[in-house]
């Protein structure tokens, strides 16, 4: 079992913490799955490349601004997933 704090600002601050992970995660899991989305459809050479592209790129700038990832990090993926959009 999980030992809570007894001190009322510290349960708080569990509390949130927990809910910050959750979310998070969350959007990290989004970014991750447009990405491989993205890459499954140009080596399937789908259809819909260009429209997976634009939202993977989304996620990543979505999940920079909300500090998930670093800006270095956001700008080596789009780079790379723009590089095998051009081939």
């Amino acid at each position: 079992m999980k030992s809570l704090p007894i001190i009322k600002s510290a349960i708080k601050r569990v509390v949130t913490n927990e809910k910050a992970n959750a979310k998070n995660s969350s959007q990290l899991s989004a970014m991750r799955t447009a990405v491989k989305n993205f890459e499954n459809a140009k080596t399937a050479n789908a259809d819909n490349v260009e429209e997976l592209y634009r939202t993977a790129v989304s996620a990543i700038d979505k999940a920079k601004s909300k500090g998930l990832i670093k800006p270095n990090k956001a700008a080596r993926d789009k780079a790379r997933i723009t590089k095998r959009l051009a081939k």
